[in-house]
């Protein structure tokens, strides 16, 4: 869509209104989730649907304990995790589910507790300065952030929004004038810097605007909402904020449609990453979907081709066998799709995206569902017996705004045996990481090779406050914290963010049409000058192999002659290694910057051969890192933890493999798990490596072969094309009297 184009007809729509006798003024409340239809469509089915039943349940218990505490809106001085944040972060929740309530059961108890609570609020607004200053960045009100403020007015517009015809005319104009209208205000025009963006704050200020506004009729707010606010200072909007990340989009007024346009690619895929895509969500759907219950006309749930609806399946899809999202850019590990916010997701997703019956099998795992419409359409699916497994197989998706920026690729054998997690991404605004071609590595659910994620303990107030912590950039960022290629000790784009969001890596090819060999490819020529990366990861299952393993080919081009340090960040115990190393008697760091001042050096041996092996225990799974080597590589055992007084980062292990003084090489490594070891029988089974070496049969500028023998002499051929991928794309290659032929990207033989 062309958003001046719709800007204009929309602004239009929007001035008409104003002189409209009929139109939203004319409707009933509620009407953001909740609607009169809604909620007699709901009335009726009570008592026949007992997963929405289940729910009203315990929302009910809930909030009837909340009334029996009292309110309590205290004079806000905490950060994340302290009583007065959470104090206001569980009035604003029990306020919401207190209206949903009220028109489900009709109980005005729940009526007279919003009432209370939000006029409790308005007494206090008026005269409430800034939060203290515990963080100067875009700080609140009730809430350390302005971000929390503008959570707190989504579910707020909610509650007023269910008890709006229950009161007076009188209230209903003391909580708009002086409390919703300046509150809009205050976390849009008064912070109009962290409002007019592209980022997961500005949605929900945008959502935040936009749902007081279609409560109150308020055309301006909802203009506001969509299009951002006016320029009511002079901003520099070239200038990207690191710690904010906050950037406009040119050509594009910032707003609601913004940042529906900018972050996600067609695939549903959102730059920032799923952790950020999971939270982000719940503003994108609740505002929506309260326009398509408000003003159908303007089809906001529709817009980019209903990317948001798309975007609930691909969030679904970006999660591990036990829901957990793979963590990609900042994400805190354990965050999964039981989320609430998730519960809000699959329910619309289902309701307004076509009713696929895989989603019913998500909403029974979570046992929940939202107390609208929503809600009650994926309770009866799920009594009438319709749901069906939610398949997750191996997908490719595409980020930036056409899906043209790089993006993300998991590959999956079987019921999620193993998983392969491929990054060749944006930079993902404020959240991303220098990790250009990186991967994580899952079994069943349980981290082989793993990503560090986020530096952070959200709301645990003893840990800066609950914010994020300095080893955030020291650490979590930098390319030598993920399992990828860091050339010089330096990070990606010298980890400068202005550089690194100019850039993004290229798809090679993706190639999942076989069972037994699945292969995705990419390049990345930007984040070394000079240097080019072009990483090849194909998941196979061997005939004579009882699991898949992963092979792992980074092809490297220079102009000049450096140092690659390349990192295997495992989870366990370390079994045997076919090297010899030494253990230093104290343990000395591993460099100064760029996150290796974090790293311990607990033991240094040299390849001395053309194969190395490194094998480990974890979780009672065998896993061994074969690799071919020079004989002058280092292989160094790393472990996380140095220069941290606070002891704010764990302490994982890694095996790095160092490469000094060489221009153009070629990696090459096969990540094999095997057998198991019960800790109860204390029998071990398949304890041993089924590989005997991994080696580069070929390299030059368009080919590059790689043999892998097992213990048994049979060899398999893996062949990759490096310039030309295409599908019909015809390829001949003769390697020592051997002649190859193939058809598309890559050639695999005897496996």
């Amino acid at each position: 869509m062309n958003i001046t184009k719709s800007k204009i007809a929309i602004s239009l729509l929007l001035i008409a209104a104003l002189w409209m006798p009929v139109g939203i003024q004319a409707q009933d409340h509620p009407r953001l989730l909740l609607t009169k239809e809604g909620v007699a469509k709901i009335r009726s089915q009570l008592g026949k649907a007992p997963l929405f039943d289940a729910s009203v349940q315990s929302t009910r218990e809930w909030v009837d304990a909340e009334i029996a505490l009292g309110i309590d809106t205290p004079m806000p001085k905490d950060f994340s995790g302290g009583y007065t944040h959470t104090r206001h972060k569980k009035n604003y929740i029990a306020a919401q589910k207190a209206g949903a309530l009220f028109q489900i059961l009709q109980d005005e108890k729940y009526a007279i507790y919003v009432r209370a609570m939000l006029l409790q609020y308005e007494a206090m607004y008026a005269d409430l300065p800034l939060h203290p200053p515990i963080t100067a960045y875009a700080r609140g009100k009730l809430f350390g952030q302005c971000l929390n403020e503008r959570v707190w007015l989504v579910s707020m517009s909610q509650a007023y929004d269910a008890i709006y015809d229950w009161l007076s005319a009188a209230e209903r104009e003391r909580l708009e004038n002086n409390l919703f209208r300046p509150y809009a205000d205050f976390i849009s025009t008064e912070n109009i810097r962290f409002y007019n963006r592209v980022h997961n704050h500005s949605t929900w200020g945008n959502a935040a605007v936009g749902m007081i506004g279609l409560v109150m009729d308020d055309q301006e707010l909802i203009h506001r909402a969509l299009y951002g606010a006016e320029d009511v200072e002079e901003i520099d909007y070239s200038l990207l904020d690191d710690d904010g990340g906050f950037i406009r989009v040119k050509g594009q007024n910032p707003g609601f449609l913004s940042n529906l346009d900018a972050p996600f690619s067609p695939d549903g895929y959102f730059t920032e990453g799923p952790y950020y895509q999971r939270y982000a969500m719940y503003p994108f759907l609740m505002f929506a979907l309260a326009m398509h219950n408000a003003k159908p006309e303007m089809q906001v749930l529709e817009h980019k081709d209903g990317v948001l609806l798309k975007a609930v399946d691909t969030l679904l899809k970006l999660t591990d066998a036990d829901g957990e999202f793979f963590p990609l850019n900042d994400a805190q590990k354990g965050m999964s799709y039981y989320t609430p916010s998730l519960v809000a997701a699959v329910d619309i997703a289902y309701r307004y995206g076509g009713q696929d019956p895989q989603l019913l099998s998500i909403a029974e795992k979570q046992g929940s569902v939202l107390l609208d419409e929503a809600g009650l359409s994926v309770a009866l699916g799920i009594r009438d017996g319709k749901a069906e497994p939610f398949r997750k197989s191996s997908i490719r998706l595409g980020d930036g705004p056409d899906g043209s920026s790089g993006g993300v690729s998991v590959l999956r054998y079987g019921n999620e045996d193993l998983t392969l997690v491929f990054k060749y991404s944006a930079q993902g605004l404020s959240h991303g990481h220098y990790d250009k071609l990186s991967f994580s590595l899952y079994e069943q659910g349980d981290e082989v090779l793993q990503d560090y994620g986020m530096v952070r303990f959200v709301n645990i107030q003893k840990k800066g406050g609950g914010n994020y912590l300095p080893e955030r950039k020291s650490w979590g960022k930098p390319t030598i914290a993920h399992n990828t290629l860091t050339v010089n000790e330096t990070s990606h784009f010298g980890g400068d963010y202005a550089t690194g969001s100019q850039f993004h890596s290229q798809l090679h090819f993706f190639d999942a049409t076989r069972s037994d060999v699945q292969v995705v490819s990419a390049r990345e020529a930007n984040a070394y000058p000079g240097t080019d990366m072009l990483r090849t990861m194909a998941l196979i299952k061997g005939v004579h192999f009882k699991k898949p393993f992963v092979l792992d080919i980074l092809k490297v081009t220079s102009d000049d002659t450096n140092q690659y340090d390349l990192p295997f960040y495992y989870l366990g115990q370390v079994l045997d290694v076919t090297f010899d190393y030494e253990t230093p008697a104290s343990l000395p760091v591993l460099g100064q910057n760029n996150g290796y001042q974090h790293l311990f050096l607990e033991g240094k041996g040299t390849a001395a051969s053309d194969n190395i092996q490194f094998s480990w225990l974890n979780n009672g799974r065998f896993y061994t890192l074969t690799s071919a080597t020079n004989p002058a590589d280092e292989l160094l055992f790393t472990r996380l933890g140095a220069n941290d007084p606070q002891f704010n980062l764990r302490r994982d292990p890694a095996l790095m493999i160092r490469r000094k003084n060489t221009a153009d090489t070629v990696f090459a490594s096969v990540i094999e798990p095997h057998g198991a070891y019960s800790s109860v029988s204390e029998f071990a089974q398949d304890p041993d490596s089924n590989i005997a070496s991994v080696d580069i049969l070929y390299d030059d500028d368009n080919y590059t072969a790689i043999s892998v023998e097992d213990i048994d002499g049979r060899t398999s051929v893996f062949i990759v094309s490096n310039v030309n991928a295409g599908k019909s794309e015809q390829h001949e290659l003769n390697i020592d009297g051997q002649r190859y032929q193939w058809v598309g990207p890559f050639y695999a033989v005897d496996i």
